[in-house]
């Protein structure tokens, strides 16, 4: 095309695969756009590529001239270069080894049976009050927030709060917003670890806060990255899964009839979701080739995983749903980024849907999906509400 499409695409409803996303990979693997602001960028849109590159040393977050660097959008967290260019891989060795403590497989089944009690006591609560409900409000929200909350040792009473600084930092259209958002985060994450000098307890920011080495303002920006990161992008995962499975009824109540397939129905629901193209921002360090394509040092490059997780190469009939197929999906990423956070996800996802198709197996949409709507302002996207009777 001689003209750059513009990112982002346009989809039917939250489910779909933007159809110009699919005119796009049957071209090739990538592809020359233009970001939500105007600014050139190659999109990646086959798996194959978008899994080694995601592993490639010689694509990262920061850029050598960041104030003159392409953007994706205004969101002061994602929305540009991240990092000092320089020293960027052995920052990210750093805040993975401080992290990857908290996220062993033996904390994590620790932590399973609590989560199954949160969810438990949410539905309850939803039981008691409805039907209808609104299952954004009633689980889809509140789950993620407080396990990270309990996790992180942050105040549940404080969740407004933060989750509206979140929203903020999150905001891809409004710079001054976002980076005010970012700074109330900031701010309340040296807040609770000042507390948590003071009073120690049983979690990741008191442990953090006992480790050598580490300093307050590193402790406070760790901690509200996992805070940040450790629930709006579940909180988006469980709306959308939800969606897929009502939208599917013989997936549904093939978990209705079998409950076991629910740990394989969550990854192809992390698969599934349509998108509207993006995915992953990196920079180049050097000149490098993808594919028959020649990206300079300082380009920005989009890993659009999920228009790699909708690769017909890989995935048979990838834009239907199938919670038996076993999908090698790249929700996550790959490599030396991948999400330290995933195996809490997966707990979470798994109570969930364990919960819901057992507790409400007759459980049905009471809208039409095209009537639902997507945050479109904010990194992450999600459902705005899920009405659903049962």
């Amino acid at each position: 095309m001689s003209v750059p499409v513009q990112l982002p695409f346009e989809q039917g409803h939250p489910l779909d695969v933007a159809p110009l996303l699919r005119t796009l990979q049957s071209r090739g693997t990538i592809h020359q756009v233009c970001t939500a602001v105007g600014d050139k960028a190659w999109l990646v849109t086959g798996y194959a590529d978008v899994r080694r590159l995601m592993s490639d040393d010689r694509l990262g977050r920061s850029h050598p001239d960041p104030e003159h660097a392409a953007r994706t959008g205004e969101s002061t967290l994602f929305g540009g270069p991240l990092g000092d260019f320089d020293t960027e891989q052995a920052d990210n060795a750093r805040m993975r080894s401080l992290l990857q403590p908290h996220f062993t497989p033996k904390r994590m089944r620790a932590l399973r049976s609590r989560v199954e009690t949160l969810t438990a006591r949410l539905l309850d609560e939803q039981a008691e009050h409805g039907p209808p409900a609104d299952l954004h409000t009633t689980l889809a929200l509140p789950l993620p927030i407080l396990v990270i909350c309990e996790l992180l040792g942050v105040p549940y009473e404080d969740r407004d709060d933060f989750r509206a600084w979140s929203q903020a930092a999150g905001n891809v259209r409004d710079r001054a917003r976002s980076e005010q958002g970012l700074a109330d985060l900031f701010g309340y994450g040296q807040r609770l670890v000042t507390r948590k000098r003071r009073d120690p307890g049983d979690d990741v920011i008191s442990r953090l806060c006992g480790t050598d080495g580490v300093a307050d303002e590193e402790i406070a920006m760790l901690s509200m990255a996992l805070l940040f990161a450790g629930h709006e992008t579940t909180v988006v995962q469980i709306g959308l899964g939800a969606l897929l499975l009502l939208t599917n009824p013989s997936q549904w109540q093939a978990l209705v009839d079998d409950p076991s397939l629910v740990p394989n129905a969550v990854e192809e629901l992390l698969r599934a979701p349509g998108k509207g193209g993006g995915g992953i921002p990196r920079y180049a360090r050097t000149d490098l080739e993808i594919g028959e394509v020649t990206v300079h040092k300082g380009d920005l490059v989009l890993l659009d995983n999920g228009a790699a997780n909708h690769d017909p190469a890989v995935f048979a009939d990838p834009d239907h749903v199938d919670i038996t197929r076993q999908p090698a999906h790249l929700s996550f990423g790959h490599g030396p980024r991948y999400c330290i956070g995933a195996p809490l996800a997966r707990i979470e996802l798994q109570a969930a849907f364990s919960e819901l198709v057992s507790r409400f197996p007759t459980m049905r949409l009471t809208v039409p999906v095209d009537e639902l709507t997507v945050r479109r302002d904010v990194l992450t996207g999600g459902l705005t509400e899920l009405p659903v009777t049962w």
